[in-house]
């Protein structure tokens, strides 16, 4: 529906009409998933050992009140945060749930963080309680939190005292065999709630409520610095459940997906919404594209969820043309995998949509089967409850219908706030979030997004802000001045591009830049190119900031040119 005055601004319809909606709280949408399918598989994991992990829904719900159990009796307080630094593993979807279940919120960090990004992330987040991976991949978390937490390192009975985290009392380890130092052993953590009774934590459960802190997860935005998204309880809930009915997800549906459950998009739209079908998800701790061919085929995969340029992993990885893909049917036949042999499909991905974390993911969107006649060029409607509108960007100013502007957005699962930030300093006077995004509504009240008015790089399905390598870049031996952009990207979206001034004398080089980087930012954050420049080829304004849209224009003949 959109104004009648001709204005920018189009409704949802009211989110009491929308079908499919269960309990509206963590702990709500787990008991009814698991009532409803408990003899049901809910989990496969093909762990590292060569072992295989298999829980049904009722075992889902047992593990899930064993954390909660154990942080019941550690003393957790409803609403305090608990971290979960884990890879998409079975143990991370019971801890999610347990510290919902317990009272607490749960904060997931990313598995691509850097020692730097996890002491901020420990910082804002206040976290009580640490649940973690120690290594993964390349990355030793262990060290990484002896480093930043020194009292880990021997022995304690009374809770950590850490200045710098004055909140962090207990660090649980997954897979250590035995304790080290402060860190407790995942087993013995759990062993800890074994005096807890059911009745304790379903009482406990039953405090939580719909409009209750739920969960903290991280974006980086437009600032130098991961921002925490504080949600409710009811939003996380309501994008499950919608999730499962938006991407057509049934009981048969069998789900991969080689991204993090750390982000909001794939907690929702394949975890969340994989279990409010009764499904199955199929679990990988971190992307192997030849392993995930392999499990694709075992598992009997149906539902594929990835990013294009881990399509494109996907297509080359060694025994492709041999795999049995055969079970993938909620995949879009114009995808590079429905090219398969084995694969015959008709389903149709809900591609006409539009989110943000702030939103717990979608706002807008068509239904899975939309055809690009019916949706068009859009990003669909405002989903139920949903009322979005276009601005003026300097005067926040509704503008006439079909004009270009700022899409702002409210509705029932927009967050409650990002850490440490007033609310209103967030959204409007009439609480919509502005969210620096550009677009127009059409005559049928839908969104058509066209990108960022601000210069946040979306890659790979990320969001990056150049504010944040900038501030590293700043470091590196030898830059006077960086400046990093997105330039557009056939698989990634747009590829990361750092264009730095050497200090007058010095030596500085693409692979030295790029080095020092990996060192100290997640991966994909990592400049894919580094653009050694002359301080003239940095336009400036008269504030002294470099003209962005200049740049990116040379960065693209600079590139073109192969040099």
């Amino acid at each position: 529906m959109i104004a009648p005055d001709g204005l920018s601004i189009a409704h949802g319809i009211p989110l009491a009409d929308e079908p499919g909606l269960g309990a509206l709280t963590l702990p709500g949408f787990l008991r009814e998933v698991c009532e409803r399918h408990p003899n049901r598989e809910a989990l496969v994991e093909h762990r590292p050992d060569g072992g295989v992990l298999r829980w049904t829904y009722a075992a889902l719900w047992q593990e899930a009140m064993a954390v909660a159990r154990a942080l019941t009796a550690g003393g957790l307080a409803k609403g305090e945060r608990v971290a979960v630094l884990m890879t998409n593993r079975a143990e991370f979807l019971a801890a999610m749930f347990g510290i919902g279940l317990a009272g607490g919120v749960a904060t997931p960090f990313g598995t691509f963080s850097t020692a730097p990004e996890i002491e901020h992330l420990l910082w804002l987040s206040a976290c009580s309680v640490l649940l973690f991976e120690p290594q993964v991949l390349r990355k030793d978390f262990a060290s990484i939190l002896h480093d930043l937490v020194p009292g880990l390192k021997v022995a304690s009975s009374g809770g950590l005292a850490v200045p710098q985290f004055p909140f962090l009392r207990r660090v649980v380890a997954l897979d250590l065999e035995s304790g080290a130092g402060a860190i407790e052993r995942w087993q013995d953590f759990i062993t800890s709630g074994a005096d807890v009774s059911d009745a304790t934590v379903t009482a406990r459960a039953a405090t939580v409520a719909p409009a209750d802190p739920g969960v903290v997860f991280f974006s980086s935005g437009s600032t130098a610095r991961p921002k925490g998204v504080l949600s409710a309880h009811r939003a996380v809930a309501i994008q499950c459940w919608r999730m499962a009915r938006h991407q057509g997800l049934g009981a048969a549906t069998r789900s991969w997906t080689a991204n993090g459950f750390f982000w909001s998009g794939n907690f929702a739209m394949v975890m969340g919404a994989t279990l409010a079908s009764g499904g199955v998800i199929v679990l990988q701790r971190t992307f192997d594209p030849g392993e995930a061919l392999r499990l694709m085929a075992a598992e009997r995969v149906t539902f594929l969820f990835a990013w294009p340029h881990q399509w494109e992993q996907l297509v080359g990885a060694p025994g492709f043309a041999e795999a049995d893909l055969s079970a993938l049917v909620e995949l879009d036949p114009a995808g590079p995998i429905a090219r398969h042999p084995t694969v015959s499909t008709r389903w149709i991905e809900p591609r006409h949509a539009y989110g943000n974390t702030e939103t717990f993911t979608l706002s807008t969107g068509y239904p899975a089967g939309t055809t690009q006649d019916a949706g068009g060029n859009s990003h669909g409607l405002p989903l139920p409850g949903n009322t979005l509108k276009i601005v003026d960007p300097l005067t926040g100013a509704l503008v006439p219908l079909g004009e270009r502007g700022e899409i702002a957005i409210k509705g029932p699962t927009l967050m409650l706030g990002y850490l440490g930030v007033p609310l209103d300093e967030t959204l409007d006077d009439q609480g919509f979030f502005r969210t620096g995004d550009g677009g127009w509504i059409d005559a049928q009240g839908r969104l058509v997004w066209e990108g960022r008015l601000s210069d946040v790089i979306k890659t790979g399905g990320a969001n990056v802000s150049p504010l944040e390598i900038d501030a590293v870049l700043l470091t590196c031996p030898g830059v006077r001045l960086s400046q990093t952009v997105g330039v557009p990207h056939a698989t990634l979206g747009e590829l990361v591009v750092a264009c730095v001034v050497p200090h007058d004398g010095a030596t500085v080089t693409e692979d030295m830049v790029r080095d020092f980087a990996k060192a100290r930012l997640a991966s994909y954050k990592v400049p894919r190119r580094v653009l050694v420049c002359a301080a003239e080829d940095l336009e400036m304004t008269g504030s002294a900031k470099v003209r962005t849209t200049a740049l990116r224009s040379l960065v693209g003949e600079r590139i073109a040119a192969g040099r």
